[in-house]
């Protein structure tokens, strides 16, 4: 009778060791929610740490030059996810925009340099606006749209290529140039300066414009949004076009580094661009994210693909890759949702 009343020693004894560690997980968690950007930070430091231990070059002006190359290109695809992901949308034909007006560009590169990245992005935006009619106006799904359109600018580019648009499919110089060169003394690559420049404009449009605060409330509630007099259908048709001309410029970055064009140029990009957006924590259901984790994501993926580089992996697995991260963090983002 006298021991009936003691507390169970063996359970405390055996939860006591537990509650250390399940603290500094759950405090980790919140540190890492609280401040995503330091998380993301720690994420890249260590994936260059890795990548320098497993080929000991990469942790130079050298190697850290061709990480900038990898992401430039990639950071203006995911940029382009990423507005488009806030409103709960995407755009799988941006590779195919990209690719259409990088082979325009080379096309009319013997035009002179202004002239081919003027119709390059003219690519960009008249398919843009053609994306943005079909999501905003006549309510296609995103995924169906741009699906469609991309196996349409495929066909058309695939034409094109034999009758109008054939001859040059090389770069001109300046767009080589601006794609692949350097300056101060080969360290810092022309398109990174093409990329700052872009973030900057995002990250100002996103935070500090009417524009940019209505593309989250639509992502989070567009029928609250359009019962307050808001023209959805305006905002997503822009939403759509900017999409489209990042997807040009992007193309025309990546044609300039590999100085010729060809219609899978930037095929490879679709999954990482998604990839991007989503591991810097902008939701794939709308309203959460921001540009400035998507800066991080493009790092992150771009270490990521050196190492796998160096590894010997095919461009296969690093595919597979890409998809579990995208499948992941969609489930883990699934499951806060359902919670809360």
């Amino acid at each position: 009778m006298s021991h009936s009343n003691r507390p169970p020693q063996t359970d405390s004894a055996s939860a006591a060791p537990g509650r250390p560690a399940a603290g500094a997980v759950a405090r980790v968690a919140a540190l890492a929610s609280d401040h995503p950007t330091l998380a993301l930070t720690g994420i890249l430091a260590i994936l260059v740490l890795v990548t320098g231990f497993v080929e000991p070059n990469y942790l130079s002006v050298s190697g850290a030059r061709n990480t900038l190359l990898q992401a430039a290109p990639l950071g203006i695809l995911a940029g382009a996810q990423t507005i488009l992901m806030l409103t709960g949308g995407i755009d799988l034909s941006v590779t195919m925009i990209a690719t259409g007006s990088a082979y325009v560009a080379a096309n009319q590169s013997p035009e002179g340099a202004a002239v081919a990245i003027l119709l390059g992005v003219l690519v960009g935006l008249v398919v843009g606006s053609a994306n943005g009619v079909g999501v905003a106006v006549f309510r296609v799904n995103p995924l169906i749209m741009t699906l469609a359109m991309s196996g349409i600018l495929l066909g058309l580019f695939t034409a094109w290529a034999q009758t109008i648009l054939q001859g040059s499919t090389q770069m001109g110089p300046f767009l080589k140039l601006i794609g692949g060169g350097s300056f101060l003394g080969n360290r810092i690559p022309y398109s990174v300066v093409v990329w700052a420049l872009i973030a900057g404009g995002l990250i100002w449009l996103l935070r500090r414009t009417g524009w940019g605060r209505l593309l989250y409330a639509i992502g989070d509630n567009e029928v609250a949004v359009r019962l307050a007099g808001v023209r959805v259908w305006q905002v997503r048709i822009t939403a759509y076009i900017v999409a489209g001309v990042l997807g040009s410029i992007s193309g025309i970055l990546l044609g300039g580094r590999t100085g010729a064009v060809d219609l899978q140029l930037a095929n490879a990009f679709l999954l990482p661009s998604v990839a991007a957006a989503v591991i810097g924590g902008t939701s794939i259901f709308g309203g959460v994210g921001g540009y400035t984790g998507t800066i991080l994501g493009a790092l992150i993926l771009s270490v990521l693909n050196s190492m796998l580089t160096f590894l010997n992996v095919g461009q296969a697995i690093q595919q597979v890759v890409y998809g579990t991260i995208v499948l992941a963090l969609a489930w883990g983002y699934a499951g806060l949702t359902r919670r809360a």
